[in-house]
């Protein structure tokens, strides 16, 4: 077998859906039936799941490190609500889409200032330009509203037939639908010729470039390309909560971004989908035991994770009630040889 087959059979492999993907999906499923009052901080998972998918695009993949991603969630976020608040495009579907492109648009913009910088330049670059939307979008308040954001924000039924309710169901649905085919959009790239030139890139971008991979424009299609999917999650943010304010553009969203994937892990799609779920689910737990010191036991969870690695710490999730049952017998084998020579 050559080298070239030997890559493509490794690249189908990898690309074929297995049993655990399956069942992850229909267990997101389940849970909009099995927790009908949970639906808000589900749809709130769904949300910062995509985001985090939207990072791990170029993070995990690229290689491009961005502390400003929030640009593209609050331009998706903004334009989604501008759209439903003036009527320009009613059916959410569209409008989401829309909000996406504009997102997209910026994203090819600033892509051209991302890729010229190594990892300290791009942090400050990404950081810059979310700081400066920020900034103009409090200038512009007769647009966005300014510190009191979009007002009176009403979205239309979903495709013209299921309206949005006030317990969250049809976001909760609605969410996981488009991360579902985006997901399955991302999975298609990441597993191409395309994805592997990107794995190419992020290793050692001069070898990638010796070989005849078109570095620059890589790194920029698949820049532009995660603004879309940013873009998308801020745009369900709007038509989910009917909310778009200043704190879409926060510092605080792109750096909780950067802590689920550090959870879930980079370079596979599931981590940042995953991250989202352990990060929402430990910041719900911590906020209730301790509500003002929450942040800190986060904190200690990312040193362990650090410190421990995740790897092992996934081994120890998954072998600890073997060792559990082999410690238990071990000690009730101990106790019984001794009665039963008596």
């Amino acid at each position: 077998m050559s080298a070239s087959s030997d890559v493509g059979f490794h690249a189908q492999r990898h690309a074929r859906w297995h049993y655990g993907e399956a069942a992850f999906w229909l267990i997101v499923l389940a849970c909009g039936f099995l927790f009908p009052s949970r639906y808000l901080i589900m749809t709130d998972i769904l949300r910062l799941a995509l985001f985090a998918m939207s990072l791990d695009l170029i993070l995990g993949y690229a290689g491009i490190v961005s502390l400003g991603h929030a640009a593209f969630f609050g331009v998706g976020a903004y334009a989604a609500g501008l759209l439903a608040l003036h009527g320009v495009i009613n059916e959410p579907v569209l409008a989401l889409i829309a909000a996406g492109l504009a997102a997209t648009v910026l994203g090819f913009a600033t892509s051209f200032l991302v890729i010229r910088g190594v990892d300290l330049t791009r942090l400050m670059v990404t950081l810059g330009i979310a700081l400066l939307l920020e900034a103009l979008a409090e200038r512009f308040s007769n647009i966005t509203g300014g510190t009191d954001g979009l007002q009176g924000i009403e979205m239309q039924p979903i495709l013209g037939q299921i309206p949005f309710d006030m317990f969250g169901k049809a976001g909760f649905f609605y969410s996981l639908a488009v991360l579902f085919v985006l997901f399955l959009l991302a999975r298609r790239i990441v597993h191409s010729p395309f994805g592997l030139s990107l794995r190419a890139i992020k290793n050692n971008p001069l070898r990638a470039a010796a070989i005849g991979i078109p570095v620059n424009r890589r790194l920029i299609a698949i820049y532009t390309f995660a603004a879309f999917y940013a873009g998308i999650a801020g745009a369900l943010f709007t038509q989910t909560t009917a909310i778009a304010s200043l704190d879409v553009f926060a510092f605080d969203r792109s750096a909780d971004l950067m802590l689920v994937l550090v959870i879930g892990g980079t370079g596979y799609l599931y981590g940042g989908l995953i991250g989202a779920v352990i990060f929402r689910m430990l910041q719900e737990v911590f906020s209730t035991i301790t509500p003002q010191y929450w942040q800190f036991w986060i904190g200690l969870v990312l040193v362990v994770i650090v410190l421990v690695g995740r790897q092992r710490l996934h081994y120890g999730v998954l072998f600890l009630p073997n060792l559990l049952i082999k410690q238990i017998a071990g000690r009730k084998a101990v106790v019984t040889v001794p009665e039963s020579e008596a």
